[in-house]
């Protein structure tokens, strides 16, 4: 597939993919999801990537879905869009590295519902964030209400989607949308810094406890504490756990391989 919007490059071992398409405050058409399809399968198949981070290009992380192309589709059509892109979100959540979102401007619709498809969100305090879909006739989609909800809670998921309201960075802090908030001129460096602190980690160890993480928000306390008692369990037959224990045992910085 030829890429035109979105981009993957390295910083040691931290993924960037950027959504690039400022002219229309990078809104999501078929072809950037599908980009970001592409782009996301590449940086989970990079072994030597050990924590990803998406952002967007200009004043915008992503501010919305293109309207232009959706103004016109039929029932299935709209159908087959939303699962379009919650098939992508859902490809980008389920990434067993670890991934940050940057957001540098607007999150709004799309944008809000990719931000919340990350593992961690971390946004300048000139970031907006919003659901303002009924404003247009439709319920958010791409998995919007469901990661909302899950984020938190139903009364305030409820509050900022029927109202459409849009709210600003600090405010998204003091209701858990996002983890941190950051001077704009300091954004990347934030996250970069953030990125590579998880890098230094196993990142065998990493990944599974991303795994815990996930599987416990879908399933019991029962079902949560056997699958992280297996992961656990997993963990010692990984070189990067030897080589952490004999590290802090020797008092010396561990050198992980990723195996």
């Amino acid at each position: 597939m030829n890429l035109k919007f979105v981009t993957l490059s390295a910083e040691n071992h931290v993924g960037i993919i950027r959504i690039n398409n400022p002219a229309s405050l990078n809104a999501l058409n078929s072809q950037i999801i599908s980009e970001l399809s592409v782009v996301a399968g590449q940086a989970e198949d990079d072994d030597n990537i050990y924590a990803v981070v998406i952002t967007g290009e200009g004043r915008a992380f992503v501010a919305g879905a293109d309207i232009s192309e959706m103004v016109s589709l039929s029932v299935k059509e709209g159908e087959e869009f939303g699962r379009k892109g919650a098939e992508v979100f859902r490809k980008i959540e389920q990434m067993k590295k670890p991934v940050i979102a940057a957001v540098n401007g607007f999150a709004l619709g799309g944008g809000c519902e990719l931000a919340m498809a990350c593992d961690i969100r971390i946004a300048a305090d000139n970031a907006k964030f919003g659901q303002p879909e009924v404003g247009l006739g439709i319920t958010p989609g791409f998995s919007g209400t469901v990661r909302m909800t899950k984020l938190i809670g139903a009364a305030k998921a409820k509050e900022l989607i029927f109202t459409g309201r849009v709210i600003d960075a600090a405010e998204a802090l003091s209701i858990g949308l996002v983890n941190k908030v950051v001077p704009a001129a300091e954004l990347l460096q934030s996250v970069m810094e953030m990125a590579n602190a998880i890098a230094s980690k196993a990142p065998v160890a990493v990944r599974l406890s991303k795994e815990c993480i996930n599987f416990a928000v879908d399933n019991d306390t029962d079902d949560s504490n056997n699958t992280e008692n297996v992961l656990f369990g997993k963990c010692f037959g990984t070189r990067d756990q030897k080589e952490g224990m004999e590290a802090f045992l020797g008092k010396r910085k561990a050198v992980f391989e990723n195996r």
